[in-house]
């Protein structure tokens, strides 16, 4: 191969290892767990992260271990098979070492489990309803209740034939019509269940997923720190457009979501109105009716 040929080749090999390595492309290959932005998914990915650093010493003790043995203790240097079948002091040392490494692992693994059951203390609680193939959210404590569908620009690009470039669509099948509204810093209890089929709310930035089952209320809760707009799905299999249904929850500043909270009061109680002078009026003209046929 000619000189200048096998340049151009090195070249074109380090500008696409370099690309790889790039600060966007390593982000795309992030292959560890998310950190998230919740008080829950901090301390699961500490508990992940604990875990695995205990199996890697212990991998790493135990190929020690096996290698030396190996390299040291084979036929060629002279070595011979143990004469003994039973030591009681080496099987109590293999069987008390990994109780006390489970242990040692189970309790922050129980207290992680523990606290992420616990919802005690919620400031606010949110009903969180799966149909196919939408969510409603319910306020339970203040009245306000919509429903949550994917977004209108992602619904045409994914429609057959429709022509539409979906790389082009901002946050394709990741973006809603009415996201989940959430005040930052605040423990937020969540109650999922489903009117039709099993779903599952999934955040993965809040570390959380619990299945919506029919007839059934399962609970969960996060606490955002961080204001910001974070993306999920629905995690189990619900029917032919279970790719369809995304989760969005939008975590403000206190003052923006009782400002938030105030429109959707308001645009609650303004649709509410004609209902009732509708439903006031049939029940005027059922009295006077009534009233004409008495006196007839």
């Amino acid at each position: 191969m000619p000189m200048k040929m096998k340049r151009a080749l090195g070249a074109i090999s380090a500008t696409a290892l370099a690309a790889l390595w790039s600060v966007p492309a390593a982000a795309a290959w992030t292959l560890n767990l998310r950190q998230g932005v919740t008080e829950l998914s901090h301390d699961i990915y500490n508990l992940h992260m604990l875990i695995f650093w205990i199996c890697v010493a212990i991998a790493v003790t135990v190929f020690s271990v096996m290698i030396y043995s190996i390299a040291t203790f084979r036929k060629s240097k002279g070595a011979v098979s143990a004469s003994f079948s039973h030591n009681t002091t080496a099987e109590v040392v293999w069987t008390l070492i990994p109780v006390m490494i489970l242990v040692a692992m189970a309790i922050p693994a129980a207290r992680t489990l523990v606290k992420i059951e616990d919802t005690s203390g919620s400031e606010l609680t949110i009903k969180v309803t799966g149909y196919q193939w939408k969510w409603q959210y319910d306020y339970v404590d203040e009245g306000v209740s919509y429903f949550s569908t994917l977004a209108q620009a992602s619904n045409e690009a994914r429609q057959l034939d429709s022509g539409v470039d979906v790389y082009r669509v901002e946050n394709y099948l990741l973006d809603v019509d009415n996201p989940l509204v959430v005040p930052v810093n605040t423990k937020v209890r969540v109650l999922v269940t489903a009117a039709d089929v099993l779903h599952a709310w999934w955040v993965p930035d809040f570390g959380m997923k619990k299945d919506a089952i029919p007839g059934y209320i399962n609970e969960l809760w996060f606490k955002a720190e961080k204001v910001g707009t974070y993306r999920g799905q629905c995690a189990e299999l619900c029917g032919r457009d279970h790719g369809f249904m995304p989760v969005v929850v939008r975590v403000v500043e206190q003052a923006e979501y009782d400002s938030w909270l105030a429109g959707q009061k308001a645009a609650r109680q303004a649709a509410a109105a004609p209902a009732a002078q509708t439903a006031a009026a049939t029940t005027n003209n059922e009295t006077t009716t009534v009233l004409v046929a008495n006196a007839e």
